[in-house]
């Protein structure tokens, strides 16, 4: 993509529950983070929107705060509901972590050092393995996992230095994990920081994606209440009509949704690139890494 090109696509933006959410189908937003990735100065870091997400950031300022840095990507049915009712139209592509990471690396055809940071120890081994198996031209570094101490992250923060990474990966859970790479990770620790919630446990295989024609039919969540009903029933048996009440409180409330934050998303000004023809052929899902997903 061109300098106008990268900015035409950050301009196309639809405010939901007051924040930014990016509006760019999947051959758009993995070529805008590809030249992100290599430019040689500045930080991006990219969250993503969904349901449970927007309940969280409606209720905790700090979380709103953080999400209004970064560069936020519209993730599921939910936010497409959303969109229908602010915009008349969804998200022109449910930009999920579960897939989007993958399909990232695969996109990238320059090698990049990525490091993970959280899960379990051996659940980050396994996904990091899985990676490099995935797209063998990155580096990929198990850095920590993600139950150090957040009050005191300095050696972890420190080690992500050390690494001299292009790429950082963060799986602590949502706000935990926006919250700490806003006020910990600035672009000496990484070009590109990538914000994924549970991804590392279903990119080590510890948690099984749903089944093609489930997530197909948009139901991947359900499918996940079935198999951790303990762990997921409070966010989706009492997440979804808070969400729904959220969305008719914004929609026909004396709540504004035009609201746009006053900060933009924390990245650099782009060289002029090799132009990007949006129009062209979809891009492909990438082979299955073992386990992909968020």
């Amino acid at each position: 993509m061109n300098l106008a090109a990268n900015f035409s696509m950050l301009a196309s933006r639809r405010s939901l529950f007051g924040l930014s959410v990016c509006d760019c189908g999947w051959s758009s937003a993995l070529a805008f983070l590809n030249d992100l990735a290599c430019l040689p100065l500045g930080q991006t870091v990219v969250s993503f929107l969904n349901a449970n997400n927007a309940n969280l950031m409606i209720a905790d300022g700090e979380y709103r705060q953080a999400l209004s840095r970064h560069l936020v990507l519209p993730d599921g049915i939910g936010v497409d509901l959303a969109s229908r009712v602010f915009h008349g139209a969804p998200f022109p592509a449910n930009l999920n972590g579960t897939d989007f990471v993958p399909a990232l690396l695969t996109y990238m055809t320059h090698s990049m050092r990525i490091g993970l940071v959280g899960a379990r120890r051996e659940v980050l081994e396994r996904a990091a393995a899985n990676l490099r198996a995935h797209a063998p031209w990155h580096e990929v570094v198990a850095i920590s996992d993600g139950f150090f101490d957040k009050e005191n992250s300095q050696e972890v923060v420190s080690e992500i230095e050390r690494q001299g990474l292009d790429i950082l990966i963060v799986g602590m859970g949502t706000p935990l994990q926006e919250k700490w790479v806003d006020a910990h990770i600035r672009p000496k620790h990484a070009r590109l920081v990538l914000t994924v919630g549970a991804y590392f446990d279903f990119a080590a295989g510890v948690v099984p994606r749903a089944p093609s024609l489930v997530r197909r039919l948009r139901l991947e969540w359900a499918y996940r209440l079935l198999l951790e009903p303990r762990r997921l029933g409070r966010r989706y048996l009492i997440g979804i009509p808070l969400f729904l009440c959220n969305l008719l409180r914004y929609r026909f409330g004396r709540v504004s949704d035009m609201t746009v934050p006053l900060e933009r998303p924390a990245m650099v000004p782009l060289p002029p690139l090799t132009d990007f023809d949006d129009g062209a052929a979809e891009i492909q899902a990438p082979k299955a890494a073992a386990g992909s997903g968020r």
